[in-house]
């Protein structure tokens, strides 16, 4: 096979101009028919897949042919032709030419694979991440990871068209605590202390604009020790981005600008240009998400006043103060549901934190629902008004305190768009939300600490408040969101060590507290700090839903289960007893339950 009229070829590159040339292909056998004495091999790489026909003529190759099995890795040499009138495959790109083969080298057997990689039912998920090598040959997760190359490209060119440097930030950092849980890493070197894993490079790119660096921008890997989910990692990839003597419009503009640019040359689709923008009270009014799914129109209707002095005691006592919320929600055709399919909605409220659901339905034969009774004509008059119901409509109601209202109907809401099939996997819909609150109270202890992290600075002529009250402050946050996701957070940050401290000590940290976590970060605000502002990109979510995908375990290729776990590698896993007292640890077992 060294004949130098020979030319290597992927085997999804040739067409019907290649007929007539001698080519050699290399790649995995995909699937093996015989039909009328001879076999037909589909040969496949990264690229696609060719034809090669094995003629009983070819004697010793034929031979080796015949054993020939799925996996199996060859080399064949032979001359492109075009298929036979009829015979065409319109699916294949190289679907209008084949190979007869003139010479056969298997260069190596596969054992059989525990799933057929040809197939085309999806394999159990854990044999998928167990035999991840495997996985990886098939053409779904090949796209994928093609779609995620051709999108870093995308944002690398064009964050250094636009005069950003890539700067690598080290990932054996101090604890900086960021809202999650860090991976640790203890030192041999210095025993009995540790490393942290970066949750993100936060402190580090600040630490890059104090340093003059004006415009930084990485591809990086981070680490956070939570609950695995269908939308989350322990470790994942961020686009992360830091600016110098910026304002937040400047920031959300080169951004929105790199999202463009992206969707444009990774994926051949244009995006609005500009993107809406929401602010996060609006975003919650509207549709209880401060990341709305903007792909369909149903929005939350507050009905409060029209129940104010009503019938109806439940949500005319919760009319009478604004810290509450009556929610209206159309549901289109939702008059066809059954008692018992209301009953079961209810109950799904319920698991959203709903302590009920009321419901009225515009039948033919009249208003029906859990509340029928409570409405009469001109409250359904009005009701349908606000809302656009039709006949054959139905509406559900919400009440209680604003924030836990406003959840319920947002989860209400994508259910139904779920149901009718709204949410449509290839549609994308951006939006910005901002003006979040700079604080909030922990559900938990009661105590006020940051919505995001505390290195966000409050939107300018807020300083009065920051003491007086502090919950009242508006953040210099923002938010990309695209279909119900979260893609990125960024922010304008605080630049005088002053004000920082402040911020800190809000947070309950002594002095002491301070100096141990961020001395070296105040230190540097200290030397004359920038203004500066950026933020940062969810990698492996832009390219779940760009591939119209549910998990990011489909859009990673080494991915780990949902408990955190690489079945293919076995980790985390033990290590021997010497390893850990060279770091001066053991394992202290938990007490028996």
């Amino acid at each position: 096979m060294n004949d130098p009229n020979t030319a290597r070829v992927s085997c999804g590159a040739l067409t019907a101009s290649d007929a007539g040339r001698r080519v050699e292909l290399d790649g995995w056998v995909h699937r093996r028919r015989d039909h009328g004495g001879l076999i037909f091999i589909d040969v496949r790489d990264r690229s696609g897949i060719t034809q090669v026909i094995f003629d009983p003529s070819l004697g010793e190759v034929f031979g080796q042919a015949e054993t020939l099995r799925s996996e199996d890795v060859i080399r064949v040499c032979g001359v492109v032709r075009s298929r036979p009138a009829g015979t065409e495959n319109a699916k294949l790109a190289t679907g209008q030419v084949e190979v007869p083969a003139a010479e056969l080298e298997i260069l190596n057997r596969s054992e059989t694979p525990p799933f057929v990689i040809a197939a085309e039912e999806e394999p159990a998920e854990e044999v998928r991440l167990r035999y991840r090598y495997l996985d990886l040959r098939r053409p779904r997760m090949q796209r994928n990871l093609t779609v995620r190359h051709r999108i870093l490209k995308a944002f690398r060119d064009y964050f250094d068209d636009h005069g950003f440097l890539e700067v690598e930030t080290p990932n054996l950092i101090k604890s900086t605590p960021e809202g999650a849980r860090d991976y640790l890493v203890p030192s041999r070197l210095h025993r009995g202390t540790f490393y942290a894993l970066p949750q993100s490079p936060q402190i580090l790119k600040q630490i890059l604009m104090i340093g003059g660096l004006g415009r930084y921008m990485q591809i990086a890997r981070c680490f956070r020790d939570e609950d695995s989910r269908s939308d989350r990692q322990p470790e994942f990839t961020q686009v992360d981005v830091e600016m110098t003597f910026v304002s937040q419009d400047e920031v959300l503009a080169m951004m929105e600008g790199s999202v463009r640019y992206v969707w444009e040359h990774a994926l051949g689709q244009t995006i609005p240009d500009p993107l809406p923008r929401l602010t996060y009270a609006e975003a919650m009014r509207r549709f209880g998400s401060d990341k709305p799914d903007l792909r369909f129109e149903l929005e939350l209707v507050d009905v409060a006043d029209a129940f104010r002095g009503g019938a109806f005691g439940l949500f005319a006592g919760l009319a009478e103060s604004e810290a509450n919320r009556v929610i209206a929600l159309r549901w289109p055709g939702g008059a066809a549901l059954s008692r018992r399919d209301f009953d079961a909605v209810t109950e799904l409220a319920k698991t959203f934190g709903a302590k009920g659901l009321a419901y009225v339905s515009f039948a033919p034969d009249g208003i029906k629902g859990s509340i029928a009774r409570f409405v009469d004509e001109p409250l359904a008059a009005q009701l349908r008004e606000r809302c656009g119901a039709q006949d054959g409509d139905a509406i559900l109601f919400v009440g209680d305190a604003k924030h836990g209202a406003s959840e319920v109907a947002g989860k209400l809401r994508l259910e139904i768009g779920e149901r009718l099939g709204l949410r449509k996997p290839d549609a994308f819909a951006f939006c910005w939300v901002l003006g979040f609150p700079l604080f909030e109270r922990d559900e938990e202890t009661g105590e006020i600490t940051f919505s995001h992290h505390p290195f966000t600075a409050p939107a300018p002529g807020q300083e009065a408040l920051f003491d007086s009250d502090p919950l009242a402050l508006t953040a210099q946050h923002y938010d990309l969101v695209l279909n119900g996701y979260e893609l990125g957070s960024g922010s304008i940050r605080n630049h005088t060590a002053e004000f920082q401290n402040r911020v800190f000590k809000r947070l309950g940290l002594s002095d002491e507290q301070i100096e141990d976590r961020f001395g070296f970060f105040m230190e540097a605000l200290r030397y004359g700090a920038p203004p500066h502002g950026g933020m940062a990109l969810g990698i492996d979510r832009i390219v779940m839903i760009a591939c119209g995908e549910n998990s990011l375990r489909d859009v990673i290729a080494f991915p780990k289960n949902q408990t955190a776990r690489d079945v293919m590698m076995d980790a985390p896993s033990s290590v021997p007893d010497q390893a850990l007292n060279d770091l001066g640890l053991r394992i202290v077992e938990p007490p028996p339950a």
